[in-house]
Formats: structure tokens, C-alpha cells, sequence
């Protein structure tokens, strides 16, 4: 298993960690099979989605802040109930296929970490077979 960190700069925000996954695929050595990767936190998740025109993301994040706004009548202490529902919008993981040692993504298409209580240093797991 591979790991690396993330640093996320505000509360909701989207940043593409392909170039990292890639290379955790890599340093795991497999050819064809399968990857997963999973962000071990319950404030964050990751997708796969648009990285052609950053707007996308941004989009995404800002949608996802009107849908389920920081400031409701959550009950959760903590004050972070708006990024434990955005995180399970995501999920904690996903599931690639890799052949030729390179993660198969369509040509628009990048793994996004998902941050929904930053900012924050995060961990991203990448396991390959």
C-alpha cells in the first residue's frame, strides 16, 4: 500500500491528486489489475470527475455548499455535520482498473480528493493487485 498526504487550503474544495495516484500505482509495480483508493477520513471522500476546465471543480464545490451549507440545524457537536454529509455524497473510496502500469481514466476524467471540512492535512491510500 502506498500513502500520501494532501493539504487542503479551505473548508470545501476539490483538488485533483491523478499525478499522485498514478504514482502510487507505479511504485506498487502492477500491470493490469485493479486499484483502490481510499481517503480514511469521515470529513472527506474522493471521485473521479472533469479536469479539462477547473470551473468543473470549482462548480462542483460551490454547488455542494449551497446544497448542504455549513451553518444548519444539525445536531452534531462538532459543527462539521455539513462535511460528514458531503463526504458520504463522495465516499471514502474508489475503485480503478489499471493496465499497462497506467490507471484506465477517460480523457477528461481525473481523481479528485474531496475536502468538505478543511483546511486540513489529509492521507490518501492507494493498495494495487
Amino acid at each position: 500500500m502506498q500513502t500520501f498526504s494532501v493539504r487542503t487550503a479551505s473548508r470545501v474544495q476539490m483538488i485533483d491528486i491523478t499525478a499522485e495516484v498514478a504514482d502510487a500505482i507505479r511504485a506498487e509495480g502492477i500491470d493490469d489489475g485493479l486499484a483502490v483508493v481510499f481517503v480514511p477520513h469521515t470529513t472527506a471522500g474522493v471521485t473521479i470527475n472533469e479536469n479539462a476546465d477547473p470551473d468543473v471543480a470549482r462548480d462542483i464545490a460551490a454547488e455542494l455548499s449551497r446544497l448542504v451549507p455549513h451553518a444548519g440545524a444539525y445536531a452534531h457537536a462538532e459543527g462539521n455535520s455539513d462535511a460528514h454529509i458531503k463526504s458520504s455524497l463522495f465516499g471514502p473510496s474508489l475503485v480503478l482498473i489499471v493496465s499497462g502500469g497506467r490507471a484506465v481514466l477517460g480523457t477528461w476524467q481525473a481523481v479528485y480528493f474531496c475536502e468538505g471540512d478543511g483546511p486540513r492535512q489529509r492521507k490518501v491510500h492507494v493498495a494495487a493487485r
